[in-house]
């Protein structure tokens, strides 16, 4: 009597087959859009093009390929992201690397490169003659993001990214080495702005904004894989702005300070500005929308002339 056949692998091997077992598992998990989540796991892991992902749907996937997926599917079910278990995510169309040590970027910020190179143009600081300009200060770069991509987009900056973290500085220099930008940029250790020697044309900053109590309340994506440093923005998330608000003026006499903010917080930041830097030093102030249409970012212009006697009349009063 012939032996029976054996019963199938509950986990099918081919690429299609594999992809929808996982998407039901994350979705299962409560995991919006698996199916994109999926994709966006075996297209790292394989190193294939979503297009390509797509066309191979059905090779059987290797016993190693299987397993490596298996581990990954099972971090994403314990709801590490995406960008954490591959090591990277994409930003303004580039690859960052990101650890432990860095803030996993959002497509949020790419309203602060956008506004930033709007300005750099507006301003002229990116002409031909302009070598060396405009010079950026990203503080709290983290993964280095912000400041590579504006060093890769305006081909004549320079730039110094800051960081309390040395690890996340690490981190960042590595990825402005490996997009060719690393001899333009310059990494400090530093908290806030106290120590950054200036001047620059353009200060940038997505600073920590979470209301201390909504921590809590956040995605566990967030709240669990995110260094709270680069989360706790203080008891109404504003901490960090009144902190860097009284030394814009110094870092930019004549140029532009751009801060990402939550999606509530614009008008208490512009105010926090205005507050500190006082009217006649402030030359223009706007917001820039995300792409949800959320006002993402706050930028203001100073005028160097009403700093310098700002500064000289304080100094008079203090003799």
């Amino acid at each position: 009597m012939a032996e029976p056949e054996p019963a199938p692998d509950p986990v099918q091997r081919t690429v299609g087959s594999a992809s929808r077992l996982w998407a039901s598992e994350l979705a299962r998990a409560g995991i919006e859009h698996a199916s994109g989540e999926v994709r966006r796991l075996m297209a790292g892991v394989l190193g294939l093009s979503p297009a390509r992902l797509l066309a191979e749907s059905e090779r059987p996937l290797t016993s190693a390929e299987l397993a490596a997926l298996s581990a990954c599917m099972a971090r994403r079910v314990g709801r590490e992201p995406v960008s954490r278990i591959l090591g990277w995510r994409e930003f303004y169309g580039r690859h960052f690397a990101i650890t432990s040590a860095t803030l996993d970027p959002r497509p949020d910020t790419e309203t602060l490169v956008e506004a930033a190179l709007e300005i750099a143009r507006a301003e002229q600081w990116v002409t031909p003659e302009a070598v060396g300009s405009p010079s950026i200060l990203d503080v709290g770069t983290g993964s280095g993001c912000i400041l590579t991509t504006l060093l890769c987009e305006l081909k004549g900056a320079r730039g110094v990214g800051t960081d309390i973290s040395p690890e996340a500085l690490g981190v960042a220099r590595a990825n402005a080495e490996r997009l060719g930008v690393g001899a333009r940029a310059s990494w400090l250790r530093a908290d806030g702005l106290e120590s950054v020697p200036g001047p620059f044309h353009i200060l940038l900053s997505n600073p920590p904004y979470v209301r201390s109590g909504d921590i809590a309340h956040l995605e566990p994506e967030v709240r669990r894989f995110d260094p709270a440093a680069a989360l706790d923005g203080g008891e109404d998330g504003l901490e960090l702005y009144r902190r860097l608000a009284p030394q814009i003026a110094r870092i930019v006499p004549g140029g532009w300070a751009l801060l990402e903010v939550g999606y509530d917080q614009a008008d208490a930041v512009a105010a926090i500005v205005a507050a500190a830097l006082g009217r006649e030093v402030v030359a223009d102030m706007r917001t820039y929308r995300d792409v949800a249409g959320k006002r993402r970012c706050v930028a203001v212009k100073t005028r160097a002339e009403a700093y310098a006697q700002k500064c000289l009349g304080l100094s008079e009063a203090a003799r």
